[in-house]
């Protein structure tokens, strides 16, 4: 006896959805971690700016960090302003005598001369921060150091180097400028920031 089963069918295809323009949302590739491929993410690609954000930079609290990072790396500088946010808007500093746009952004270096001879590393980027400490009065509210790295195109009135290519790598701690009066506070010789005295009264 032959059994008679049941036709096979195959299971409905659901209609297809029409195509509708639209807006296309960017994606941005990921690695996958699978057969060393790149896959597609879901995550919208950011557009990256090309000044760089100071929200995210660390913050040296002491002298002894601020030593550290200038004995470990050269091409350094410091600057007094209110910050790579304001500061790479612009192309450079100008001169407050005559107002004339300088080539880059002025700065203090850090790096050690030959002639100090292996003397503390301490005291001397206390020297170079307690120089111009005087700004952060001078220029305005909200000025305070921070260090950077860049090209030096050039000098300015005061002979110090101008800066373009600029690359923020951390804000000082207000708290080592205190550090850094001390410091040079306790050396033999007589020493104070290098301040233009004010305009003597004619007589």
């Amino acid at each position: 006896m032959v059994r008679a089963y049941p036709a096979f069918r195959r299971p409905p295809v659901p209609p297809r959805r029409a195509y509708r323009p639209g807006r296309v949302r960017r994606v941005s590739p990921a690695w996958s971690g699978v057969r060393g491929r790149h896959v597609r993410s879901a995550v919208p690609a950011r557009r990256r700016s090309p000044v760089t954000s100071s929200a995210g930079l660390p913050v040296l609290s002491s002298l002894d960090d601020l030593a550290r990072l200038a004995d470990g790396s050269r091409g350094l500088y410091v600057r007094w302003s209110r910050g790579p946010r304001y500061d790479l808007r612009e192309t450079g500093s100008a001169d407050s005598l005559t107002g004339i746009s300088l080539p880059g952004l002025s700065a203090n270096p850090l790096d050690v001369d030959d002639w100090w001879a292996g003397r503390p590393l301490r005291l001397w980027v206390a020297r170079r921060l307690y120089d111009y400490c005087h700004l952060r009065h001078d220029i305005g509210p909200g000025v305070r150091p921070w260090v950077l790295r860049g090209r030096e195109v050039g000098r300015g009135p005061d002979n110090e180097p101008l800066l373009t290519d600029v690359r923020p790598i951390a804000w000082i701690d207000p708290e080592v400028i205190h550090e850094a009066r001390d410091e040079v506070a306790r050396q033999r010789g007589d020493w104070g920031p290098l301040r233009r005295p004010p305009q003597a009264s004619g007589g």
